[in-house]
């Protein structure tokens, strides 16, 4: 199977701490990822888990944590064919009052990133609200209005 990858790049009016904050604690990340929590310690080898409640949404191991900088994950995905790892990187680089985030998603199947029937589907459709949730979040201390 072709294997293939999601970018996504933002600008986002704060610093790499708040930025790195949003993404590694979960009291920021249940504001602007639809109610899911991060849960780690974040060192190199360990696990992590975005619980959506109870239940396991995603997991998977910290593969890269450079502190304000780069955070790379494994990232769980279950299909009907199984459980399989995807890589999420996040990529923080400071540019004067605004900090550059990158997403990359890599090591996606095709079907991962298709939308399907107009819903909201797939990770090229979820992450860009995600992360405009995050940009709004940090710039303005509200998430985007429901839709």
């Amino acid at each position: 199977m072709n294997k293939t990858s999601f970018v996504y790049t933002t600008y986002i009016a704060t610093t790499p701490e708040k930025l790195w904050q949003a993404l590694t604690n979960s009291e920021f990340t249940k504001q602007y990822f639809f109610g899911r929590e991060i849960f780690s310690d974040w060192q190199v080898g360990s696990s992590f888990k975005l619980m959506d409640k109870d239940k396991v949404d995603h997991h998977g191991e910290v593969l890269v944590c450079e502190p304000y900088r780069l955070l790379t994950v494994t990232w769980s995905i279950s299909d009907v064919e199984g459980e399989r790892f995807s890589k999420v990187s996040y990529e923080l680089s400071p540019l004067n009052s605004t900090v550059k985030l990158t997403l990359r998603h890599e090591d996606l199947l095709e079907k991962d990133i298709r939308k399907d029937e107009g819903k909201m589907e797939g990770f090229n459709n979820g992450w860009p609200v995600i992360l405009s949730n995050l940009k709004s979040l940090l710039e303005t201390g509200n998430i985007l209005p429901a839709f």
